[in-house]
């Protein structure tokens, strides 16, 4: 397997935008790059179909290039399935779709012995695969590669089996504005700016299938690339689509806290190695929380790190790795070793200030099992997507899973579902696309940013909830009919995500999973043991 990803396709398809108003057309538009876009475009390019993938910026800029810690999956011989299932009904809080876990993680194992037979190599004790535990699971299930890469190299396997399909074409620096309706609703392509001239252009496709990642980038401290910005949700749900749980979003416990920088993920699969957390004073505090202790679900450690934090008048909590293999963490943690020794953090003989960040959304746009969202012609996949499988609160390394294994099911149904696209497909919906103006874009998004994690991050309120709502709604003065960029069109998309998430999180009056009400401190099963929806916000661009 090549250790840096394949080359620009060396035959892409004719810039989009050289001409002002020019049309491009495939089979199927699928719009994102990573491991949920690249698996479904692979499927439906094997069938001989015509796939465009476009990415905004290169296909390498995904989380799933910079995920760490693993991909679950009941293959080794101390594990079964339904273990497997069993923790993630129990870290999703009461809020699976049964039908949905059992289908991820009795399908899983097939498509990653798929990936090998692709190339994939994951880390291995000898001839046997290496087994990690990370937390909230009751055995030894977590493969991994590089040590704390396997994301990178899942991708990197992706995208070499993806240059091998000849109907299957890659076209970066392609930012997605709106979907595109005909006259009975259905989705048949996408307009589309073209970062390089900033024109804008359409797409139409028999159908689309939205694996744009999640918007980690709603909080200031977030473990996400500047990618996430949620762009996928957002036009989706303009276009009618409903969204489901936004509000559960999910931080890491882990990451590397600093002054003056950036959130960087400290893997979870230290805790499962058998890394300690401990606060400013030395003291572990997790074991007196939670039988489980470092290893309980995230929210539970992510919460129980905040109280300390605040119990201590302290900025962070300490990832103590010294009593562990000093000669093997180098090898088993590359990446991590390599980032914190870059800002003087020897992992061997020194603690690592971690606090945490936002990382995952559980919610997104509501879809089945097979990826149909509520849009004819429009599918989705991993983050983006919300079948119910996370429940309140993700289990660790079943985000990659899903990616495979619902990207594949998204891909079946694409093609058994299509029809040919409709000619003359209208404006989006509500018209010419409106946007923030590019010279504001920067500080809409910072204040989003800062607003969403001090008034809806780990833990929430309803006072705080209100204040965030307006000032979302003063935000939202902001945009009109500016010149569409892509910056412009990102902090729209982010104000958009952020009402979403601020109007479920003051809405569901109890804690659950990733979402904890100080003022509901309580799981309340019989008002709130189900699934939110945002309704459809159709022609909501203005």
């Amino acid at each position: 397997m090549p250790s840096e990803p394949p080359p620009a396709d060396p035959s892409p398809l004719p810039r989009p935008g050289q001409r002002h108003g020019e049309s491009l057309s495939t089979d199927f538009l699928v719009v994102g790059c990573g491991i949920a876009g690249l698996r479904a475009a692979i499927e439906l390019a094997q069938e001989g179909a015509r796939v465009l993938v476009i990415t905004k910026d290169n296909p390498i800029d995904s989380n799933t290039w910079e995920a760490q810690g693993g991909i679950a999956a009941a293959l080794s011989e101390e594990d079964d399935v339904a273990l497997h299932h069993a923790d993630t009904l129990v870290a999703g809080d009461g809020l699976c779709d049964a039908l949905a876990v059992g289908i991820l993680v009795e399908e899983g194992p097939r498509y990653i012995t798929e990936l090998i037979s692709w190339g994939m190599e994951f880390d291995r004790d000898g001839s046997r695969l290496a087994f990690t535990r990370e937390g909230a699971h009751s055995a030894r299930r977590v493969l991994h590669a590089g040590g704390d890469s396997t994301g990178r190299a899942i991708a990197q396997a992706l995208l070499s089996r993806a240059r091998t399909l000849p109907t299957l074409r890659l076209q970066p620096q392609v930012f997605t504005v709106d979907l595109l309706l005909d006259a009975n609703g259905r989705c048949g392509g996408m307009r589309c700016l073209d970062e390089q001239t900033g024109e804008p252009f359409d797409i139409q496709a028999r159908a689309v299938l939205l694996a744009t990642g999640g918007c980690g980038r709603l909080f200031r401290e977030t473990t996400n690339p500047p990618q996430a910005t949620g762009d996928g949700m957002a036009i989706a749900w303009r276009a009618g689509a409903v969204l489901m749980d936004m509000e559960f979003v999910q931080f890491h416990p882990t990451a590397l806290r600093l002054p003056d920088t950036p959130s960087f993920l400290i893997s979870e699969a230290l805790r499962g190695e058998g890394a300690y957390l401990r606060n400013i004073h030395g003291e572990r505090f997790l074991a007196a929380i939670h039988p489980q202790a470092e290893l309980a679900p995230r929210d539970v450690v992510s919460r129980a790190i905040v109280a300390e934090v605040e119990r201590t008048s302290a900025r962070s909590v300490y990832l103590d790795l010294t009593h562990l293999d000093s000669e093997r963490l180098p090898a088993r943690f590359p990446k991590i070793f390599d980032t914190c020794l870059r800002f003087g953090i020897d992992i061997r003989r020194d603690l690592i200030p971690v606090y945490p960040a936002a990382h995952y959304a559980m919610g997104g746009v509501r879809t089945d099992l097979h990826g149909r969202t509520d849009l004819a012609g429009l599918y989705a996949a991993g983050e983006v997507a919300c079948t119910g499988v996370h429940g309140a609160n993700r289990l660790a390394s079943n985000s990659l899973l899903e990616g495979l294994v619902f990207g594949g099911r998204a891909a079946q149904a694409l093609r058994a579902d299509s029809t040919p696209a409709a000619p003359g497909l209208p404006l989006p919906p509500g018209g010419d696309a409106q946007a923030v103006r590019a010279t504001e874009a920067r500080l809409v998004s910072d204040r989003v940013a800062e607003t969403m994690w001090t008034r809806v991050g780990v833990v929430r309120e309803g006072k705080e909830l209100h204040g965030a709502r307006e000032e979302f709604e003063l935000l939202a003065r902001r945009q009109g009919s500016h010149p569409l960029t892509r910056r412009g069109l990102e902090a729209r998309n982010l104000l958009l995500l952020a009402q979403a998430v601020a109007a479920a999180a003051l809405a569901r009056t109890e804690s659950r999973g990733a979402h904890y009400r100080r003022d509901f401190p309580a799981r309340d099963d019989g008002a709130w043991g189900r699934h939110s929806v945002s309704p459809p916000r159709r022609a909501a661009s203005g």
